[in-house]
């Protein structure tokens, strides 16, 4: 990276990859402090919307020497989008994260309106953006993940061979959801960040039907943000319902999940999301 960026990202190395889809991705690896892989390889992170996240959440590698919360070493891996398409990630994450089959909730297309009359998007990119929802392949970018991606992290960089994570936030914890319900091995911890959920028929809701009680034994943290529930907006107070419905219902089942409510907008959420993912998730086990 450039000397301007290392001044924000330490440690922190940038690629793009053009996945067996066709699409093209922006990597940025963020090692943590003092990181060694020949002596103590450390799992992966992977951190959706790197675009956007990046800048908030790279950073916090550094609280892996806090010495009031210990964290277990991990290698971030903020996966976002690349090149020309790189500006337009809110539009192709439509694409990447959400499950085949999900439906567009009236609530989101009423809040993609009220984006419109605000002058916060043209009608050309409202109806790109939900264009992007039609045909939704969380499925093929999960594999890109998992069998493209990880290989080149693991050998480019040294990782551990288990204990890996993965954090999403929105469409994002969306996808960790996805991600978690179809069982996928990578992974030994998954976050989601106020996930998607805004249509009570959603993929999740059938997945779950579909898995009855042989949950994954993968550990699961849901969070959501208070004013996503107490605010105005009917597609944050959808999201809250629908995730409090998952949580009911996979705690019902016995599966290994936590959760916790943030003082957070939708927007403000995502650090501190990210944050409760990390202490719940990865801290330094105490020795039995």
């Amino acid at each position: 990276m450039s000397t301007m960026w290392q001044g924000c990202l330490a440690d922190t190395d940038y690629f793009e990859m053009r996945s067996s889809t066709g699409h093209d991705y922006g990597i940025w690896v963020t090692r943590p402090p003092g990181y060694d892989p020949a002596a103590a390889p450390a799992p992966v992170v992977y951190v959706l919307d790197g675009n956007w996240t990046v800048g908030m959440t790279a950073p916090l590698v550094v609280t892996q020497r806090d010495p009031m919360q210990q964290l277990r070493p991990y290698v971030q891996v903020s996966v976002g989008y690349a090149g020309a398409e790189a500006h337009e990630w809110d539009r192709l994450r439509n694409r990447d994260l959400v499950p085949p089959g999900e439906p567009i909730a009236t609530e989101f297309v009423d809040a993609v309106e009220i984006g419109l009359r605000t002058g916060a998007m043209t009608r050309e990119q409202a109806d790109a953006y939900l264009a992007e929802l039609r045909n939704p392949r969380a499925d093929a970018f999960l594999s890109f993940l998992t069998t493209e991606l990880h290989p080149r992290i693991e050998r480019d960089h040294g990782t551990a061979a288990s204990g890996h994570g993965l954090f999403g936030y929105s469409y994002g914890g969306l996808f960790s959801l996805y991600a978690w319900l179809t069982g996928s091995t990578l992974f030994e911890s998954i976050g989601a960040g106020s996930p998607g959920v805004l249509d009570e028929n959603s993929q999740v809701f059938a997945l779950l039907e579909k898995l009855g009680d042989d949950l994954p034994a993968t550990e699961l943290h849901l969070t959501v943000n208070d004013r996503e529930l107490l605010g105005d907006l009917a597609v944050y107070q959808n999201l809250t319902k629908n995730t409090a419905t998952v949580l009911h219902r996979l705690r019902a089942g016995g599966a290994a999940v936590t959760s916790a409510v943030l003082r957070e907008t939708h927007v403000t959420g995502l650090q501190a999301s990210f944050l409760s993912y990390l202490r719940t998730c990865r801290a330094q086990r105490v020795p039995t």
